[in-house]
């Protein structure tokens, strides 16, 4: 049969990856396809510089709607990153006829539903794979693999320079700044590192894959989201101290009330093994009702790790070229017309523990003051660490690890708290997941 012809929009790691793959791997590729892929055209912002991709054979241009509008290409691969001009480029893609494949996390939990709707309208495929956590294949697992399922809850460490940074800290005893800065050397963290330190990125993902999970519309909105520029390396100590590690997790639970979606700085116990996911490795633990626990790991980022998932996308829709619109399987996991409208639930709502950090001044009282407070509001006390007062300025550290509370009653707790005469600086508050067994 005749090859399928693709067009790349955007050659940086990733399109070059792609390259790469297709080439090295092209034979082996076509046996599962059942057909050649060929990319015949590639936008990208210089095409002159030198690349580690042979594009020789390419045709090349700086203007990304002359590889959507070509005739001869059948597949679009969308790997420019952003919403603008991303947006407007897969739309008119869509329009033309043509399928998708992309690695743009923020493209598909922002304008996801816009993008499937019209995908289904004109009866092609979007695929995402490469979109959330680089080469594992979350996306596929959850959709298909476990479709016989009822996923309860999914966790996952999927942003890896808030995850080495976490690391470091633990390891090396260094502060966060110090780290960051070495992560940014190293070109893990961009030189404005919001996304990935402040959590989103990984609440893009998150939000992706509680739609399959759940079968839910995409909610990037509804993601309550912190990231780990507060956590300080006593933290990372104390934690350790109490058995714990402090990862930042993307996480996403089905309740009786509604859908939980949260990232947030986390305390796992150090025996479970997402605690064990270090540098700037990804992982995602899925727990559901049949199957049980199940643990995705592998990289995160990266060309070709990434690029295999493209790739995949890419065999994946050469499949179906000749299926039925009506046979493939539906973008979001679930049929269109069964999504849940059950409600996701506000930050305040959520019960989980908590380990709360408090410098206080070194005098009686201040323990029972802070005990009683607590009790005022329903939450029980499982653990308190107390660091040996410093008698020179009159300060002391405790460390509590609190049962399940309602967020709400916390939030109103730590206010009251912090109304004190006995509080020196704001109490830090890390919450705390067991993640069952596993």
């Amino acid at each position: 049969m005749t090859p399928v012809k693709i067009g790349i929009l955007g050659l940086g790691t990733v399109g070059c990856g792609t390259v790469n793959v297709l080439a090295r791997n092209g034979t082996e590729i076509a046996r599962r396809a059942g057909r050649d892929i060929q990319v015949v055209a590639a936008a990208a912002r210089d095409i002159n510089r030198e690349r580690e991709c042979d594009c020789s054979q390419i045709r090349l241009t700086t203007d990304p709607a002359e590889v959507v509008n070509d005739p001869e290409v059948e597949v679009i691969v969308e790997l420019m990153g952003g919403t603008d001009p991303a947006l407007n480029l897969v739309l008119a893609a869509i329009d033309a006829g043509k399928h998708v494949v992309t690695a743009n996390k923020a493209l598909i939990a922002l304008h996801g539903n816009t993008i499937f709707e019209r995908a289904q309208q004109k009866g092609v495929m979007v695929a995402f794979e490469a979109a959330v956590a680089g080469g594992i294949p979350i996306i596929k697992a959850i959709r298909e693999g476990l479709a016989g399922n009822q996923i309860e809850w999914l966790a996952g460490i999927i942003n890896g320079t808030g995850n080495f940074i976490l690391t470091e800290m633990r390891d090396k005893g260094r502060d966060f700044e110090d780290v960051l800065a070495e992560a940014q050397a190293l070109g893990y963290a961009e030189a404005d590192p919001t996304f990935d330190v402040e959590g989103i990125d990984a609440a893009h993902k998150l939000a992706i894959l509680a739609s399959i999970a759940f079968g839910i519309p995409l909610q990037f909105e509804r993601v309550a989201v912190e990231g780990i520029s507060n956590i300080t390396r006593e933290d990372v100590g104390f934690a350790a101290e109490l058995g714990y590690r402090i990862k930042h997790l993307g996480i996403a639970r089905r309740t009786a009330k509604g859908y939980e979606l949260r990232v947030h700085p986390t305390l796992i116990p150090e025996r479970r093994l997402i605690a064990n996911v270090d540098g700037v490795m990804n992982a995602v633990l899925v727990n559901a009702d049949a199957v049980g626990p199940t643990l995705y790991y592998g990289a995160g980022a990266g060309a070709e790790a990434t690029a295999s998932a493209v790739v995949a996308d890419l065999v994946d829709v050469v499949r179906a070229l000749t299926t039925d619109p009506e046979n493939r399987v539906p973008h979001l996991a679930f049929q269109p017309d069964a999504l849940s409208d059950k409600p996701v639930l506000d930050l305040a709502e959520v019960e989980t523990s908590f380990y709360l950090r408090l410098r206080t001044r070194d005098r009686p009282g201040v323990l029972a003051d802070i005990t009683r407070i607590l009790g005022e509001h329903g939450i029980s006390i499982e653990a308190i660490l107390q660091r040996e007062p410093d008698p020179e300025r009159g300060e002391a550290t405790i460390i509590m690890l609190t049962h399940t509370v309602c967020e709400g009653a916390m939030n109103e707790a730590i206010t009251a708290l912090e109304a004190l005469d006995h509080l020196l600086t704001p109490i830090t508050r890390i919450r705390m997941e067991g993640l069952g067994n596993h």
